[in-house]
């Protein structure tokens, strides 16, 4: 911080100001319950509170971060105890304060010359992971692969889909004049990351083929296995299998051991989608949502959804990293040193689209320093012993059913009277402010999804969410 100049914030100002901020977010956390959990605010109503122009000179910090009360009624908490939408996207205090001192140190991590803790501690980490979670070793830098961290698994799943471009098409393919015609599959229940990624790395939409789920909703690899070989007699070369473990809708698991036994056997790349479910191998009671990952190319899930790391923090893991560096190396003069020239260090600027890189690694880091294996086992295990108890509560209340299975932290149910009243039962939870579920659709009928992740989520907060769906309910009728 700059001592002298009157422009820069004074390194004493800073240490002032930055604990008002620690001390803000304490007593958000503390508070976070006397919030409405989603925001009840109308479109425009924050920017209509907001002054027209910006500031001429400037304003004392002490009024800008009052402006946060401004700013309150118009966010949704997803640190909250009663958020139960979407996904968790856990955050914890030791992941937060790895941000900030990422963020204060300002570096650029695209080269290890740029950073040399930035790569190497990113690099130790990740292998950390893969024993943590028993993966093959493939998966280590010590081997032809190695992981490396990106912001979401949609930017994961992109550039796993690009390696596999390249990989099918023996780095010839050609958007113009795509005589390959590479074809990538997926299943009905599969993320919507997917379909853009094959839309962005010009495959085009007519290249996904939608294969069939069970009743489970997991992907039929029988009907996998018509639809490679109809596109193989018709001149396609197949090239791209995204298997999901733990899909968005339901948890759904795909069976990952027969899916690879296909694309071993017709050389198809594999992409292991377990974005929320993954973290879950960190107990080895759960491993067995990666039986068959022996068979696959790319593997990723977030740590900044149930694993304590605060978002964003996506792991992509590759068997042969030479794929994924063949696809994506563009390195002008500007950006050669001595050390890339060796072949001696990883630069992660190869292996991800953007070349900037914030030192994410370091959340990772002292994520698992501070709560340990150990820690993170009871963590994860705490919420499915949640989750099979609301299961419970659900399957003893003759109102309502569950209707797919239950095999982590996700419970999908309906109400019995239809799809009109899941939709008035679903906004009015919400509107209560008391809770926060969100809703799919699953065989035309209006389903509501309750997933559980958050830290200070405990048993009671769980048993008074269920209160309140079964009160609200009675309300309708």
């Amino acid at each position: 911080m700059n001592k002298t100049s009157k422009l820069h914030m004074t390194t004493d100002e800073f240490r002032k100001q930055g604990h008002k901020v620690i001390d803000w977010l304490a007593d958000y956390y503390e508070q976070i319950e006397d919030f409405p959990v989603l925001s009840r605010v109308k479109p425009g109503e924050i920017r209509s509170k907001l002054p027209v122009s910006a500031p001429k000179k400037g304003r004392d910090y002490n009024d800008i971060l009052k402006d946060m009360d401004l700013m309150m009624p118009g966010m949704t908490h997803w640190q909250s105890p009663n958020f139960h939408a979407f996904f968790p996207c856990a955050s914890s205090g030791p992941a937060i304060l790895a941000d900030m001192i990422a963020t204060g140190t300002g570096i650029v991590g695209m080269l290890w010359e740029t950073s040399p803790s930035c790569t190497e501690v990113e690099t130790h980490v990740l292998d950390w992971l893969v024993d943590m979670m028993g993966m093959p070793d493939k998966f280590k830098s010590s081997s032809s692969g190695g992981g490396v961290i990106q912001d979401t698994a949609s930017s994961s799943t992109l550039i796993s889909l690009i390696g596999a471009r390249e990989y099918a098409s023996n780095g010839e393919f050609n958007m113009d004049n795509n005589s390959k015609r590479l074809t990538a599959y997926v299943s009905s229940q599969s993320h919507s990351s997917i379909e853009k990624a094959i839309k962005v790395t010009g495959l085009g939409k007519d290249s996904m083929r939608v294969i069939a789920v069970d009743e489970q909703f997991a992907m039929i690899p029988e009907k996998l296995l018509e639809q490679i070989e109809q596109d193989l007699k018709n001149g396609f070369t197949p090239a791209f299998v995204c298997a999901t473990v733990g899909t968005t809708n339901t948890t759904a698991m795909d069976p990952i051991d027969k899916i690879g036994k296909i694309c071993n056997e017709y050389n198809i790349w594999l992409h292991v989608d377990a974005a929320m479910a993954g973290a879950a191998a960190l107990c080895p009671e759960f491993r067995y949502i990666q039986n068959g990952l022996e068979y696959a190319n790319s593997y990723t899930f977030n740590p900044h959804k149930w694993m304590l790391t605060n978002f964003d923090c996506s792991v992509l893991f590759v068997d042969d990293r030479k794929k994924i560096t063949n696809a994506m190396s563009v390195v002008p003069e500007y950006l050669k040193n001595k050390g890339s020239a060796s072949g001696e260090v990883i630069d992660y600027m190869d292996w991800s689209i953007p070349l900037g890189r914030k030192f994410r690694g370091l959340k990772l880091w002292q994520v698992i320093n501070y709560y340990g294996i150990e820690g993170l086992q009871t963590y994860i295990r705490e919420h499915v012993d949640y989750t099979q108890q609301l299961k419970n509560w659900i399957d003893e209340d003759l109102d309502y059913e569950i209707i797919a299975p239950v095999p982590l932290n996700l419970i999908c149910f309906k109400h019995k009277k239809g799809n009109e009243f899941n939709r008035k039962l679903h906004e009015s939870v919400n509107q209560s402010g008391k809770l926060y579920i969100t809703r799919t659709k699953i065989n035309g009928e209006y389903i509501l999804r309750f997933s559980i992740g958050q830290p200070t989520t405990t048993i009671e907060h769980i048993k008074e969410s269920w209160r309140l769906i079964v009160e609200t309910a009675r309300s309708l009728d």
